[in-house]
Order: C-alpha cells, then sequence, then structure tokens
C-alpha cells in the first residue's frame, strides 16, 4: 500500500466543517475535482454500506463500493473499500475490486482555536500508475480547498 496525508485547516467549527463535507448537496461540490457529478448513495454511520458514484465518460455510473469502519460524529470517519461500480453494476469480487483490498480514506477533524484542521489519511494499492497518482495529488488539493471555501461562508 502507498500512504498520503493531506491536510488543511478551515475558519469554522469541526460541526460546520463536518456538515460541510458530508452532506449530500456540499459533498457534490467539494469532490467536483475527483470527478464531475460525484455524489454517494447511502449514510455515514458506522457499518453502512457506502455507494461513491459519477457518470463515467460514456454517462454510465462508476465508482466505489466501500463500507463506514468508523465514524465518530465531528470526530473521525473512516471509509473502507470493499469493491468497484462498473455500468452501474458493483463488482466486490472482481480483479480490480479485490486490488483496492486493505485500502482506506480516513478523515480527522481537530478543532485547534475555534477553527478546525482536517487531516485526510489514504492508502492505496501501490499499483497505481504515475499519471493517476498525479491526478489524485492534485484532485485532493483542489477538493480540499474548494471544502475550505465552503465551510467557511
Amino acid at each position: 500500500m502507498e500512504n498520503q496525508q493531506f491536510s488543511i485547516v478551515i475558519n469554522a467549527p469541526k460541526e460546520k466543517v463536518w456538515h460541510t463535507m458530508l452532506d449530500l448537496d456540499t459533498y457534490k461540490i467539494w469532490t467536483e475535482p475527483f470527478m464531475p457529478g460525484s455524489f454517494y448513495e447511502g449514510d455515514w454511520n458506522q457499518g453502512s454500506k457506502m455507494l461513491f458514484l459519477a457518470p463515467d465518460e460514456e454517462g454510465k455510473m462508476s465508482g466505489m463500493v466501500s463500507k463506514i469502519k468508523e465514524s465518530r460524529l465531528y470526530e473521525f470517519i473512516s471509509i473502507e473499500p470493499k469493491g468497484v461500480v462498473e455500468d452501474g453494476k458493483e463488482n466486490i469480487t472482481g480483479e480490480e475490486a479485490k486490488e483496492w483490498a486493505g485500502s482506506f480514506e480516513n478523515y480527522t477533524l481537530k478543532e485547534i482555536d475555534g477553527k478546525t484542521e482536517v487531516i485526510v489519511d489514504l492508502a492505496a494499492p501501490e499499483e497505481i500508475d504515475e499519471e493517476l497518482k498525479q491526478y489524485l495529488l492534485d484532485a485532493w488539493i483542489k477538493s480540499l480547498q474548494i471544502l475550505k471555501e465552503l465551510a467557511e461562508k
């Protein structure tokens, strides 16, 4: 696995940052740099199944099948990929799904003097090519900046 960490300080209380990050209407906005039209189906409760979706180039639904491994309100959320969505169909047993085994996305919110630091810890398969790695790096930087702007309104 290859680990990455991103962080940003947002001038807002952690409750507001949490809701800005996870409420569907604002989620769609700050995740736009990853894939235009991004949205989710499911809920953020521990143990819940979550689908992270977006239309692909042909307009077919694609994305990730995940599990909310841990959720502590206003403090921490851990997302564990379990598979992929291809052409609107969930695949949790095929080769592409298995490539994501052991990966995760963790979000930690720490309040510091009325501001909130958002720390994103990621573990992704080592097989990701350099072009995709750079794309994801750029998307994370842009997305966190958008999250900051939304939460500070």
